[in-house]
C-alpha cells in the first residue's frame, strides 16, 4: 500500500530552520524527520512511499540520490508544485497509486508518534468509510493556571495535553476519496465533503505524538531523542 508524504509546504513558523531546507528535513537527532516518520510505518511492514514534493524539493530529491538513504524504503518522488495546497498535492500523486489499491495513506511530513499503523488500518477496513483519520490529543500552547474558589492560583501545568480530539495525520482513505478533493483546495475541504456524508472515522490514539510546527518543537524533540525517543518503535 502507498503512503503519501506531504511535504511541500513552506513552513512559515519554522522560518529559523526552512530558510535553508524543506519543513521534512529539519533533523532530530541528526536525522530528517520524515526519516523518523518513514521508519514508523516502516516498522508495522508499509514501505512504499510516495513523497509529494514542493517548497525546496530539491534538497529531498538530494537526499534520495544517496544509496543508503536509499535502502530502507520504496520512495517515489512527485514534484507536486511550489505553492500548490495539500489537498491538490493529494491529487496530483492520483496517478502514482495503482487502479488496483483499494486504499492508500496519507500523512504530513512534521509529526512523529506511537500510532500503531497496522491497528489504524484493520480499524479503517472494519469502519468501511472513505476516511480515517488519527485523532491525537493537542498539547496547548500555554502553561495554564489552576485556581481555588477563592481565585487563588495554586500551581500552573506547562503546556499540558488538552482533552480535544485533532487530527494527527496518519491517515487512510478508499480511492474514493480522490473524488472528493478539487484543485486550489486545503486537505481539509476533502474531509469535510466525507464528513457531510457520514464517510470519515477516527481513530482514537491516546499514546504519544507529537508535531513539529515551531523553532522550540525542534529543540523538544532532540531532547527527547536524546533522553526517551518514545516515537522510536523500531529497532536498530
Amino acid at each position: 500500500m502507498k503512503v503519501v508524504i506531504l511535504s511541500g509546504g513552506v513552513g512559515y513558523r519554522l522560518k529559523e530552520e526552512t530558510e535553508f531546507r524543506p519543513k521534512p528535513m529539519v533533523r532530530i537527532g541528526g536525522k530528517p524527520i520524515i526519516w523518523h516518520i518513514m521508519k514508523i510505518y516502516s516498522h508495522f511492514g508499509f514501505n512504499d512511499f510516495i513523497i509529494a514534493l514542493g517548497y525546496k524539493g530539491d534538497i529531498i530529491k538530494e537526499h534520495f540520490s544517496i544509496p543508503e538513504n536509499q535502502q530502507e524504503f520504496n520512495v517515489t518522488l512527485v514534484d507536486t508544485g511550489l505553492e500548490t495546497l495539500p489537498g491538490e498535492r493529494i491529487l496530483r500523486v492520483r496517478d502514482h497509486i495503482s487502479e488496483s489499491d483499494r486504499d492508500f495513506m496519507v500523512t504530513y511530513g512534521d509529526g512523529v508518534g506511537t500510532v500503531d499503523i497496522q491497528k489504524l488500518y484493520d480499524f479503517h477496513v472494519n469502519q468501511n468509510t472513505i476516511g480515517t483519520i488519527t485523532g491525537v490529543h493537542p498539547r496547548s500552547k500555554y502553561g495554564l493556571a489552576k485556581i481555588n474558589d477563592k481565585n487563588i492560583v495554586t500551581s500552573f501545568v506547562e503546556k499540558p495535553i488538552l482533552e480535544d480530539w485533532v487530527n494527527g495525520g496518519f491517515m487512510v482513505f478508499k480511492r474514493e476519496f480522490f473524488n472528493y478533493l478539487k484543485p486550489v483546495e486545503m486537505e481539509h475541504v476533502g474531509l469535510k465533503r466525507i464528513t457531510e456524508v457520514n464517510q470519515l472515522s477516527m481513530y482514537k490514539h491516546e499514546g504519544f505524538w507529537h508535531s513539529m510546527d515551531t523553532y522550540p518543537d525542534v529543540d523538544e524533540l532532540n531532547t527527547m531523542w536524546r533522553d526517551n525517543p518514545e516515537w522510536k518503535v523500531w529497532e536498530e
